[in-house]
Parts: C-alpha cells; sequence; structure tokens
C-alpha cells in the first residue's frame, strides 16, 4: 500500500537547513500495523504527514496504491486524502464549535454523502466507539478518553484504507489508552491499515513491526511477529 523510495525531506530558512527526513526507503503492507519509535525531532510526525498527504517529499518517491504521488499538487493530494486516509491526533484536533455528531460528520459532507446515509454512518460508529450517549455535547464537555474515541471515530467513519495515528494515547491515562489501543487493534483485524507513531514500547510491541528513527534515517527495525 504505501512504499518510499531515497526519500528526502529538508526546511529551509534564510539561515538554517534542516534535514529531517534523509533517503528513507520503506514499504507498508496492506492490512498491516506498523510503529514508528524515536526521539523527539528525529522526524517521524513530518514523515507521517507526508503520508498522509499533508506535507510533500523534497525529493524521492512515495507510492500509495502503486501511484507515484510525491509531486502532487494540494488539491490532488486533498482529493486522495477523502475516503482514503484517516488520522487520529494527540490532541484529538476536534472543533469546539461543534458538537460529537457534527465532529464525526465532517468527513461525510466532504464527501457529500446523502444524508440519511450520513446519519446512519455517525450514529453506528458513535454506538460502536460507545459514544453515542454524548453525540450532542460538545468537546470542552469531555474526558481526555471521551474525546479521543469521537477522534478515533472520525478518523473511520469513511472505512478509509490506512489510518494514521500521531501519538493517539499520549495525553490519555493508562485506562483510556488502552482503550484506543483495542480499537486499533481491532481495526486492523478487519483490515485496515494502521501507521502508528509512538513513544510507548508496550504500545509499539502490539503492531506487526517496529521501525525506529533517528535524525531521519531508519536505524533498526522489528521484524519478529510474522505478518502476510
Amino acid at each position: 500500500m504505501i512504499k518510499t523510495v531515497n526519500l528526502n525531506k529538508v526546511f529551509r530558512t534564510e539561515e538554517v537547513e534542516t534535514t529531517a527526513l534523509n533517503s528513507l526507503n520503506f514499504a507498508v503492507k496492506k492490512g498491516e500495523f506498523l510503529a514508528i519509535m524515536g526521539p523527539s525531532g528525529c522526524g517521524k510526525s513530518t514523515l507521517l504527514n507526508i503520508i498522509g498527504l499533508l506535507d510533500t517529499p523534497s525529493g524521492g518517491e512515495y507510492y500509495f496504491d502503486g501511484v507515484d504521488v510525491a509531486k502532487y499538487k494540494e488539491n490532488q493530494r486533498t482529493n486522495l486524502r477523502k475516503g482514503n486516509i484517516g488520522f487520529i491526533f494527540q490532541n484529538f484536533n476536534l472543533i469546539d464549535e461543534l458538537n460529537v455528531y457534527e465532529n464525526v460528520e465532517l468527513p461525510l459532507l466532504a464527501l457529500k454523502v446523502k444524508n440519511v446515509e450520513r446519519k446512519k454512518k455517525v450514529e453506528e460508529i458513535l454506538e460502536r466507539m460507545q459514544i453515542g450517549q454524548r453525540k450532542l455535547h460538545f468537546p470542552q464537555q469531555l474526558s481526555g478518553g471521551q474525546q479521543q474515541r469521537v477522534a478515533v471515530a472520525r478518523a473511520v467513519i469513511t472505512n478509509p484504507k490506512l489510518i494514521l495515528a500521531d501519538e493517539p494515547t499520549g495525553n490519555l491515562d493508562s485506562a483510556n489508552g488502552e482503550q484506543v489501543m483495542q480499537l486499533l487493534e481491532q481495526l486492523n483485524a478487519e483490515g485496515t491499515t494502521i501507521v502508528m507513531v509512538t513513544h510507548s514500547p508496550a504500545h509499539a510491541d502490539r503492531a506487526h513491526r517496529i521501525m525506529h528513527l533517528f535524525d531521519g534515517h531508519i536505524v533498526a527495525e522489528n521484524k519478529e511477529k510474522f505478518f502476510v
């Protein structure tokens, strides 16, 4: 599903040039669960942004479903993201002015899903994420664990091929973090490909494979778990 060839990302200012990613070569198979680890500033979030088509590389190739999308323009990247990629962020990234139902509904509105089908999908996913009773509440009225369940619901509402999770348990206590990990494992078991950035070795160990980054390089990979 994902393949990069000599992927580079360089950030430049008038005085400083910083290499965030340096000739990365890796692949993620359809249905795989990959965890990415490394110290702060090693390029994890930059890589996730490029994989998620939120940013473009400075050089190299990035293949999504066999198509090189590295040089896609912003409108092309936006169209490809819709319905194909779901995002789960550490800080939830919910819209404070919208209630739970409206936050989860947003991706379906972007895809112009009809009202009846949209209502059915939102109600179903809210119940699945055990947040249906809070559908009229606003994000600030929810606990951290509840907000993250809403964020997961929003990420999966379109049945995306790929879910990108950037420290999805970073702002949660251990109990709520465990619930999020169980949700991710369940989604993966149903066939969704997941790439997760994490600082937690215990959570990374739940993935099929762990890739370690350091200064923009892949320095190690744990391939002990068998995956086909």
